[in-house]
């Protein structure tokens, strides 16, 4: 590794994280030479001695379910019948097909699989033959336990309870701990456990379940929280983000399960502290994702929901956190409960309590803020079950809260919005002020909806373990400035992004906005924004060197895009949505987008094309969505 890289890693990652990083690796090697040392960092953990975490009022849940659209149930009971069968709902978009009996260590998109007889530190993270490791873990997290246990509520057929308490058994005779893929992580542990006992609790509720079903709650407990435990140092020092949330969630459970009372004590207080390190104080996450913001957000409602149960409860700082959590993804969401895929996205909805699709927020949104206000964000509909799961009321209490989103700045979390007023149109954008690692270079990306499409995209993710997936880190798959061969930030290996962008201005006043950043790759871009009464106006001002190329690009899925008199339209069948106005010449290119975790389509990218002339450049572009368009002269 070059010396420029590692003293920039130092700088922005700190000594500490260099230092317990190098440990880490340290600790593999060992294990790696001498498989015998693993002991020395495995923690003992006493058998669970009760399993009776979760106590859902199943009769209001099953109650609600039994109400869903005809659609709904029709849909829940065939991805249950699937699951049966070993088909699931992989990254909650892709049928993904293990086999049947199951094979635990099997990547379906590829075929292939991991050595079960090989510990978890000998599997790499990233093999090519094998394929994205995530496609293994995705059957292994259980998710589908909760599809089972919700379709059995709707229809009382004991096969879906069946599937449950077999594949379960099985599970637990081919994964032996610390063999094979799925025990590679103590956050999918963490998953497993919740969603095990989530099941369960179901079936017990309903009188089903056995003591074989008993022992085996309790064997897969041992082992995960065992895991988890042995593990953790990585989780807290090395990775430091929903990670460590989730494994310290699944850690509360595994010590009140095992009657740990020490550690029980020790997770809720390190989880307070984390919660304070990983939620800005306006509501931003760490990580810079819409999609794991929402991950931690599920993880501390079950925290939430078991806070009675085990004697402890998360302090106020960490539920005020929380709430501001919420309230900036109410203020960044869609009418149509969509999100911008803004940041990392790896498809991951860990507890699927609701019919909602996946890319639909209202669930996790309406749940938090109405546990912890009383108080509801939206009107009554489908969206309300994972109310019902995570804090166990029959019905809505609470009135619903007249909460109008509006433009708002959210300084600390480096988002920013505007709504045009008599339409349903608004504008995101993004601009941090990074004191974490950053995860994609979306610095002044701007994403553009009209009334509930979103016109101007994110590209998305795809797969950490792909090349179309790294390419779309940079800042060429963003709606923002890119000169040629230069990026904002630089990237090592699959995540390590270095040489942070610094932002040296941001402005937000009522319909107007101002935003600059420098990049370390020596140039510098300022976006401003104004809101007017036909739509938005933006204008680019590029500072570089001389003679530079650079494009402003918007990446759109529309897929009629016209030049008409008056500028450049963009389509929804026979509905024009909008017409931009470019002050400088255009092409428009092929570009992939990434809605879903390992799935792509195509959609188009306009740009926006100049040359430095004299070391700094202003770009206009006009966005035109209500009214006549102008004619140019």
């Amino acid at each position: 590794m070059k010396i420029e890289i590692i003293s920039s890693i130092l700088r922005e990652y700190g000594i500490s994280w260099v230092l317990n990083r190098s440990l880490y690796s340290i600790k593999l090697k060992i294990m790696c030479v001498a498989p015998g040392m693993e002991s020395i960092f495995e923690k003992k953990v006493s058998y669970p001695s009760r399993i009776d975490i979760f106590e859902f009022d199943i009769k209001s849940i099953k109650r609600f379910i039994k109400l869903l659209p005809y659609e709904k149930k029709q849909e829940l009971i065939l991805c249950a019948e699937e699951a049966c069968k070993g088909k699931v709902l992989g990254f909650s978009s892709i049928l993904l097909d293990y086999g049947l009996p199951i094979n635990w260590n099997l990547n379906p998109m590829t075929q292939n699989t991991c050595d079960i007889k090989k510990k978890w530190y000998l599997i790499p993270d990233f093999d090519k033959k094998r394929g994205d490791i995530k496609a293994i873990w995705e059957i292994s997290r259980f998710s589908h336990f909760i599809t089972l246990s919700r379709a059995y509520l709707l229809t009382e057929e004991r096969r879906f309870y069946e599937a449950f308490s077999k594949q379960l058994s099985d599970w637990l005779k081919k994964n032996p701990y610390s063999y094979g893929a799925n025990f590679k992580c103590g956050q999918e542990c963490s998953f497993r456990m919740i969603n095990v006992l989530i099941a369960y609790s179901v079936y017990r509720f309903c009188g089903l379940t056995t003591e074989e079903d008993e022992n085996n709650v309790k064997s897969l407990i041992l082992r995960c929280y065992r895991k988890i435990l042995s593990n953790f140092f990585y989780a807290q020092k090395c990775i430091k983000n929903n990670h460590t949330i989730s494994e310290l969630t699944g850690m509360i459970i595994g010590a009140w399960c095992c009657g740990d009372k020490r550690q029980l004590a020790y997770a809720f207080r390190i989880l307070d502290k984390v919660i304070d390190e990983q939620f800005s104080d306006d509501g931003g996450y760490k990580q810079f994702s819409f999609n794991y913001q929402r991950l931690a957000l599920q993880d501390l409602e079950v925290v939430l929901s078991i806070e009675r149960k085990v004697h402890y409860e998360l302090n106020a700082n960490s539920k005020k956190k929380m709430l501001n959590a919420v309230k900036l993804m109410y203020q960044c969401q869609d009418i149509s409960g969509d999100m911008p895929n803004y940041g990392s996205n790896d498809g991951a909805l860990i507890f699927p309590v609701t019919s909602c699709s996946y890319r639909d927020f209202r669930p996790v949104i309406n749940a938090v803020y109405t546990i912890l206000t009383g108080k509801g964000l939206y009107e009554e509909g489908i969206y309300d079950e994972e109310l019902l799961w995570f804090r166990q009321t029959e019905k809505r209490i609470y009135r619903k809260e007249n909460v109008q989103r509006k433009d708002s700045g959210f300084k600390h979390a480096g988002l920013f919005t505007f709504r045009s007023e008599g339409i349903d149109a608004w504008i995101m954008l993004i601009l941090n002020d990074y004191h974490s690692r950053p995860a994609h270079m979306d610095q002044l990306h701007m994403d553009l909806w009209i009334d509930g499409i979103n016109v101007f995209c994110d590209s998305g993710t795809y797969s950490y373990a792909s090349e179309l997936g790294r390419k779309m880190i940079f800042n060429e798959n963003h709606n923002t400035l890119v000169l040629k061969k230069k990026t904002q930030m630089n990237l090592q290996g699959s995540f390590l992004v270095y040489n942070w962008t610094k932002r040296t201005k941001v402005r937000k006043t009522g319909d107007f906005f101002c935003g600059e950043y420098k990049s370390g790759n020596g140039y510098q871009h300022k976006r401003t924004v104004k809101k007017t009464h036909l739509g938005f106006h933006i204008e680019d001002e590029v500072k570089g060197k001389k003679g530079n190329k650079f494009e402003i690009l918007f990446h759109t899925p529309c897929k009629i895009i016209e030049q008409e008199t008056g500028g450049l339209s963009l389509y929804k069948g026979d509905r024009r949505l909008c017409t931009m106005k470019l002050s400088l010449p255009y092409k428009i290119k092929k570009a992939k987008r990434s809605l879903y975790y390992l799935q792509e389509k195509e959609m188009s990218c306009i740009a926006a094309c100049g040359i430095l002339e004299n070391r700094m450049q202003s770009v206009q572009t006009e966005i035109i969505i209500k009214g006549e368009v102008e004619v140019n002269g």
